[in-house]
């Protein structure tokens, strides 16, 4: 075998028999203006409060916002690259949108293990996204976590 192969194991993220509730991981991102243009571009949502300061301004937000899905994808980044990370798969989100995001707001996005369900190997997990130490994003989600077996 190439020494140089990448198996199937180094890949794969935490494995459902290696999770415990408490455990926690994160990750940042500085938004900019090109994020939200694509993130426009690819999911269609041209809504001008996301693209046009002078109609945002007149809007409650005084001024352009970033889409909650974009930042609530912070969230499956950290599922899908960290806890539990690759091989997981979505079952179910909640989210509350509590304040909004804007351009050069550095968004922490923060998944917690709350509880496991051994039968459906299912991980109950908290979800959070903050600006500056404020909850901008919270909610729950229910992953399905691949074992060892």
């Amino acid at each position: 075998m190439d020494q140089l192969a990448i198996t199937l194991d180094e890949l794969h993220g935490y494995y459902f028999e290696d999770l415990e509730e408490g455990m926690t991981e994160i990750f940042s991102k500085t938004l900019t203006d090109a994020d939200i243009v694509a993130f426009a571009g690819v999911s269609g949502d041209t809504n001008p409060v996301h693209l046009d300061q002078e109609f945002a301004n007149q809007t409650q937000f005084h001024g352009r916002i970033a889409h909650g899905m974009l930042t609530a994808s912070f969230l499956s980044t950290v599922m899908g690259t960290k806890l539990p990370g690759p091989g997981c798969i979505y079952i179910k989100q909640s989210l509350r949108f509590k304040a909004p995001v804007r351009v050069g707001d550095t968004v922490t996005a923060r998944v917690t293990v709350t509880s496991l369900v051994p039968e459906k190997k299912f991980a109950e997990l908290s979800t959070i996204c903050t600006v500056g130490g404020k909850v901008v994003i919270d909610g729950e989600a229910t992953v399905m976590v691949p074992g060892r077996h």
